[in-house]
């Protein structure tokens, strides 16, 4: 019961009603005092009639008439005079006197718990108003037992009363916040699990359906997280399987570029100057793909190897990439430029860094390409005193929209039809290896900026996360 939402709510039901009639009940106690002490007032009243009647009564009828009153004596004040009406034995001295004329709430709540807590008989005299106005003032002298007693009772019924409230409120907000509260957040609950047996299926996906709007918010969340948690798991199935078919594809080029690197050998035989021209970047290239094909047979997952660090002249690396992509422009009317500081070194593995900038120079002169449009590419390199900066710029026609949104996430973020969206999120992953970072500066119908930052010292600068424009 303790452990459950709806016992605990029961138990702390019970306790605020039982803390409430606390509250009314000293209020309610007092007031009932009061009552018992007018009552009083208007017995010894009624009995003084008979006196008022007949100035001589019988001492047994004067007995009998105080003892029906509860009280030792009664004295009116009537024509500005004091008379003593009805009298018997005091057995004690009078302890306290209370005007009931005068008594406000405070101190009638006082008054009545100093009654309640205090047991030793007592005597006191109280004042008031006579009934209907017959005098100025009656007053009476008490004992203390009957209204102690009185009050006693009253409270235990009272005590009674509020356990009886107490427990039917508490049923019925028990069996509300079962049915309002209790079991929507069980149905999610069972979802949830329901959703965790097997979270690739998107019919467990929950749908809100809770009419109080705060569950619902929470249901929503959930089907928001559900949904990007199962597109997840499919994304990186599909990257496992793109794995293992990159190692199976890897395996069978190796052996062809294999084979065509021992023809290569032969071209570099010819005395045609086109082919002694052409032939050393060919076999650069196929160099290049046989060791790309080894390593990811070597490593075996989607992860990049560690970069071997050395400084490398970047006219050298960008001009070999650019001389590779004016080959392959054809028709197109593409230029290149480059503004590469002849004494620019930065520290890279040259392999990697050579596929980041073949994978931005080739995006752009994709999408010129596709324009049928004149356009350009540069390549610029700055230093500063803590980084280097290479900047691949373009006139092309900018990025979409959603390739913006998924810049560097796999198979969201391609930019023409046909593409997996795979060639950037390589690149800022080969980036990151350096402690650097890729950004894309800047895109629209003027073109595109993308800038590659590498830290001149390890602790130079930190690589945020990759974002888009």
């Amino acid at each position: 019961m303790l452990r459950s939402l709806s016992g605990r709510f029961l138990i702390l039901t019970v306790l605020f009603v039982m803390h409430a009639e606390v509250l009314i009940f000293v209020p309610s106690v007092a007031r009932f005092r009061q009552d018992y002490l007018l009552s009083r007032l208007e017995r010894a009243q009624i009995a003084s009639l008979a006196l008022l009647a007949n100035d001589m009564i019988d001492a047994d009828v004067e007995e009998e008439l105080l003892r029906n009153a509860e009280v030792y004596n009664v004295v009116l004040r009537r024509d500005e005079a004091r008379q003593l009406i009805l009298s018997s034995p005091v057995p004690d001295e009078v302890s306290a006197t209370y005007d009931m004329r005068m008594d406000g709430p405070w101190a009638l709540m006082r008054d009545a718990l100093t009654r309640l807590v205090d047991p030793a008989p007592r005597v006191i005299r109280v004042l008031g108003n006579p009934v209907r106005e017959a005098g100025l003032l009656i007053e009476v002298t008490m004992p203390t037992e009957g209204l102690r007693v009185a009050m006693l009772d009253y409270g235990r019924r009272v005590l009674a009363l509020s356990l009886v409230i107490s427990v039917i409120t508490s049923a019925f907000l028990f069996l509300a916040v079962r049915a309002l509260l209790v079991r929507p957040i069980k149905r999610v609950i069972g979802q949830m699990q329901n959703y965790a047996a097997a979270p690739e299926d998107t019919r467990r996906i929950i749908e809100p359906t809770a009419g109080i709007t705060e569950l619902r918010e929470a249901e929503q969340a959930l089907k928001t997280l559900e949904t990007e948690l199962t597109n997840s798991l499919r994304q990186k199935e599909r990257l496992a399987q793109l794995g293992g078919a990159v190692a199976k594809i890897s395996h069978d080029l190796r052996n062809i570029l294999t084979s065509a690197q021992l023809f290569t050998d032969r071209l570099e035989q010819s005395e045609d100057p086109t082919v002694l021209r052409l032939a050393p970047k060919l076999v650069n290239s196929i160099t290049r793909a046989v060791n790309l094909c080894e390593s990811t047979l070597a490593f075996g997952r989607a992860e990049e190897p560690a970069p071997r660090l050395t400084m490398v002249p970047l006219a050298e690396l960008v001009g070999d990439v650019i001389e590779g992509e004016r080959l392959a422009v054809g028709d197109a009317d593409i230029s290149f430029s480059e503004d590469i500081p002849a004494t620019m070194t930065v520290r890279a593995d040259p392999e990697q860094m050579h596929r980041v900038l073949l994978n931005l120079v080739r995006n752009a002169r994709q999408a010129i390409s596709a324009t049928g449009d004149p356009g350009e590419i540069s390549v610029r390199g700055e230093e500063t005193e803590d980084a280097w900066m290479i900047r691949v710029t373009d006139t092309g026609p900018g990025l979409p929209k959603k390739a913006q949104e998924h810049l560097f996430t796999a198979f969201q973020g391609g930019t023409r039809k046909g593409g997996a969206g795979l060639g950037l999120v390589i690149s800022a992953e080969l980036v990151r290896g350096h402690g650097g970072w890729l950004s894309l500066e800047q895109t629209g119908p003027e073109g595109t900026h993308f800038v590659i930052h590498l830290p001149r010292r390890p602790d130079a600068m930190r690589a945020p996360e990759p974002r888009a424009a």
